[in-house]
């Protein structure tokens, strides 16, 4: 089962990397009408694996600096969904000092991972898996003086048995509705196809809006996007990437607010909540294939 579900990831990246990309939902005239009805969309940016230990020109820095300075909203705030314990991230003494940047900047720091590597949770036996979120909420609660409210499992894959652990220590699982496909950190690393991607992927979150099947938060319709704030090549392309956000709403017909990202940690926080994963029965919507990959890897 292991084989198979790391097969299945390394397969996963493999077709989410290979420029396959279809065309977007077309609008039609009944989507269209029923968006008129619906609160506008705001961004809810997240970013996994960080923060980077590098001490050369550090990605997750720079990835901070351009959320808080960019000509199309600044100061938003994200989720950075660290890895506290791998010693390229948050288990050396650079990577633990921006995660105390990144909280000083008003940004909320959720969990990924307590292990050397970014491993499966559900690789973990009882032991390991409790006390690596042991670990990993005391990392993050020693910056924050609060223990994480948000975990985004490892390959976007939990079971029952994690599902309910996240619960025993408090953390609600956050999924995601757009993803960069921008997971590949070494080798190459860039996104030509970057605009068709977001294009296709919001066309496909635009229809289930229109059906009202996400929830509305403070008068705004919170939308997910992950990014890698360890991928230099996102991080060089930030500010591109949040024009291509706007650009993508603009393309699928869709009303943003007025503020298009969240500038406001409580803001984020609350509209985070309520896109997370409520149970374990609950029908779940991934980008690209993993949807396929772990159901088939459930078989």
């Amino acid at each position: 089962m292991k084989f198979f579900a790391l097969t299945s990831a390394l397969l996963a990246l493999v077709l989410s990397l290979s420029g396959c990309i279809s065309a977007p939902i077309a609008l039609t005239p009944q989507t269209e009408q029923r968006l008129q009805a619906q609160a506008p969309i705001r961004f809810l940016l997240t970013f996994d694996d960080g923060p980077s230990a590098s001490g050369y020109n550090n990605p997750s820095r720079s990835v901070v600096a351009d959320l808080a300075n960019n000509p199309v909203l600044p100061g938003i705030k994200a989720v950075f969904f660290l890895q506290t314990e791998a010693s390229r991230s948050g288990g050396s003494p650079r990577g633990r000092k921006t995660m105390e940047r990144e909280y000083a900047a008003g940004h909320i720091l959720a969990f990924h991972t307590a292990t050397a590597f970014h491993t499966n949770h559900r690789w973990l036996n009882d032991a390991e898996l409790e006390r690596t979120l042991t670990q990993g909420s005391t990392d993050i609660a020693s910056i924050t003086g609060a223990l994480p409210t948000l975990v985004r499992p490892p390959f976007w894959n939990y079971d029952r048995r994690t599902f309910a652990a996240y619960q025993r220590h408090g953390m609600h699982v956050l999924l995601t509705d757009l993803s960069a496909n921008d997971g590949k950190i070494w080798g190459f690393n860039g996104s030509p196809r970057r605009r068709a991607n977001l294009y296709r992927q919001l066309s496909v979150v635009r229809e289930r809006i229109a059906l009202g099947e996400l929830p509305t938060v403070d008068g705004v319709i919170p939308v997910v996007v992950t990014f890698h704030d360890i991928n230099r090549y996102t991080a060089r392309h930030l500010q591109e990437y949040l024009q291509i956000l706007m650009d993508s709403a603009r393309i699928n017909g869709m009303k943003t607010a007025a503020e298009p990202f969240y500038t406001d940690r409580s803001a984020l926080e609350r509209g985070a909540l309520a896109r997370t994963v409520k149970d374990i029965n609950e029908v779940v919507h991934l980008p690209g294939v993993w949807n396929w990959v772990w159901d088939a890897d459930s078989n």
